[in-house]
């Protein structure tokens, strides 16, 4: 074998073998995606260095990680969570938003990154076990989050109690005044 053709084996099992680095990589992603309620894609192509640390910043207060990651790595963990249809979206740089608690959060928080400074782009999710498209996320950033949910739910279920309440506190009291109107007929007679 001539030394041309071992250099090129040499590269070939280099390209082929997964380097350490790159293994772990690959399990950081699958934990995410394992843990994640959702996963937001974006190109953050025209950010700077500051204005991507601007919106980690805000996607961390909402409980969000937001990294670069590699789109072969992450079609990789994917397809080893046997999560199908992310593959049109792993073009041009990637960053994921990833939350373990909320999915409406982070996805406000970059609808609202989006309104303001008009550079970052969405190009699809992972939410609950599915994969949505760019306009689904947009919708998903315009429901209600779950301290406001808790809230409707919490006044739709007191909102009888204290109906309820009323009518219990007024029977004595409408007693006493029919008592009170049955006396007097009876005095008056």
């Amino acid at each position: 074998m001539d030394a041309q053709t071992q250099q090129h084996e040499h590269e070939h099992r280099e390209r082929t073998e997964a380097r350490p680095e790159k293994v772990q990589q690959v399990e950081t992603i699958r934990t995410w995606l394992r843990t994640a309620v959702v996963a937001i894609l974006t190109d953050y192509r025209g950010l700077n260095v500051g204005e991507i640390a601007q919106l980690r910043a805000k996607l961390r207060e909402s409980g969000t990680q937001y990294k670069v990651v590699k789109n072969t790595l992450l079609a990789r963990a994917a397809e080893d969570l046997g999560i199908k249809g992310l593959e049109p979206y792993l073009e041009g740089p990637t960053a994921v938003a990833v939350s373990a608690a909320d999915p409406i959060a982070p996805a406000r928080v970059i609808q609202d990154y989006i309104r303001q400074m008009r550079k970052l782009e969405v190009k699809g999710a992972y939410v609950e076990g599915r994969v949505v498209s760019a306009d689904q996320v947009k919708v998903l950033a315009e429901m209600p989050s779950k301290p406001q949910l808790r809230a409707i739910t919490l006044g739709a279920l007191q909102a009888p109690l204290y109906g309820l309440a009323g009518v219990l506190t007024g029977l004595p009291r409408n007693l006493v005044y029919a008592l009170s109107q049955i006396q007097k007929q009876k005095e008056a007679a």
